[in-house]
């Protein structure tokens, strides 16, 4: 613009925020405690890890289906969309849908945000999605309100894509209403914590938990005596990997230690209660990521259902929702919808499921032909029709009753 037009007034500039998860960790983005906490160390945590596979693989692992809305209520599954395939097979054709799923919830949980590239035919149908690193997207929010995604590529530049051909996914809302905060950000006093233990565990490790002490003698010697004597010690103890050998330590010396034993720190509680807190950031329950300290038989099994219904289910709804949004118009979402196939993971043992299957199917709202493609058997003769039970028809509706 000229220097006449900004003077006129008439110069209009859109205003650009940028929310960029990456600036934090530049500008040294700290815990009070123990300082930054790298997300990448963060999810190299044992029961971090465990709780990303978890999530991760179970989600990746369970049936993705775009289903359209019949006109009874019901829903048939639209297996005919390319929108279908995409989420249930083929990602792209370098990725399946396994892996495609998994890695967008694992940057999801590392770093409360997850992107991929949309990929269109001529009728605005989705044929591929397309992953992208979370580090190498910034995201803006301009003046109308929509957002715009800067994607990096290794050779430095950068392409702009708007908001309809970007999927985004978050964790948890930001105060800006744009990013997401991952669980690693929301609870870095505990990742942080835990690392300290974990380095310290390593420290003492490397050093074949040789404590730390003084050697006192009774009287006062020499310079050069106390640094034979200091250089005696560490070429037997530190010099050497095996420290079993014995040491003859005479004048009346005496050994005093200066640090604190692991046992008398409670180091290794310390480190199991680092652990709950790691898992209950996640919300995974604890023996799932073989905690099992407190562990029996009923409470296994209650908790592997909570962790259907407090982890997986917030998490799947989450995404299907992104989904709905970013990958079906708003005319196609009259139609259609994405779902999750997380009845498997609920159907219990072989015992508790038949008997499940015997209740629908003799109270009338299960046919043959459901329970048997639950149970992936092939349909039979007859398998469409529904039961009705004696004892329950309407009063007065009942035929070859007695009297007529």
């Amino acid at each position: 613009m000229s220097i006449l037009t900004r003077l006129l007034g008439r110069e209009k500039r859109e205003v650009v925020t940028t929310s960029d998860p990456s600036l934090a960790e530049f500008l040294g983005q700290r815990s009070t405690a123990t300082g930054f906490v790298d997300p990448n160390r963060a999810s190299g945590l044992a029961v971090a890890q465990a709780c990303i596979s978890v999530i991760s693989q179970n989600l990746a692992a369970m049936p993705m289906n775009l289903y359209q809305r019949a006109d009874n209520g019901g829903r048939n599954r639209a297996a005919g969309h390319p929108l279908h395939s995409v989420l249930h097979d083929q990602f792209n054709p370098q990725m399946t849908a396994f892996e495609g799923r998994e890695y967008l919830v694992v940057s999801l949980l590392t770093t409360g945000n997850a992107y991929a590239r949309i990929e269109t035919n001529k009728r605005g149908q989705v044929i591929a999605l397309h992953p992208l690193h979370p580090a190498l997207v910034t995201v803006e929010r301009l003046e109308n309100r929509r957002l715009r995604y800067r994607v990096a590529d290794k050779r430095g530049s950068s392409k702009v894509h708007i908001q309809d051909e970007i999927l985004h996914l978050r964790y948890r809302l930001a105060q800006d209403g744009v990013m997401g905060v991952s669980p690693i950000q929301l609870a870095r006093e505990t990742f942080a914590l835990a690392l300290t233990q974990q380095d310290q565990a390593a420290r003492q490790a490397s050093r074949a938990f040789r404590t730390e002490g003084a050697l006192v003698f009774p009287q006062s010697i020499g310079g050069d005596k106390k640094n034979e004597a200091l250089d005696k010690l560490r070429d037997r103890v530190e010099g050497q990997a095996e420290t079993s050998g014995i040491l003859v330590l005479d004048g009346g010396v005496d050994w005093k230690s200066l640090s604190m034993s692991a046992k008398d720190a409670e180091f290794l509680d310390n480190r199991k209660l680092s652990n709950m807190d790691v898992a209950r950031s996640f919300s995974v329950p604890p023996t799932v990521v073989g905690i099992t300290d407190n562990a029996t038989y009923s409470n296994v099994d209650g908790e592997s259902r909570a962790l259907v219904v407090r982890c997986l289910a917030p998490m799947a709804r989450r995404i299907e929702q992104a989904m709905n949004a970013a990958l079906l118009t708003a005319e196609g979402r009259k139609r259609h919808f994405v779902e999750h196939d997380l009845a498997g993971l609920l159907r219990g043992d072989l015992k508790a499921r038949y008997e499940a299957y015997r209740i629908g199917r003799e109270w009338g709202w299960l046919s043959s032909d459901e329970i048997r493609g639950w149970e992936n058997l092939p349909k039979i003769e007859g398998g469409e029709e529904y039961l009705s039970p004696l004892n329950m028809a309407v009063l007065g509706q009942r035929t070859g009753e007695v009297g007529e």
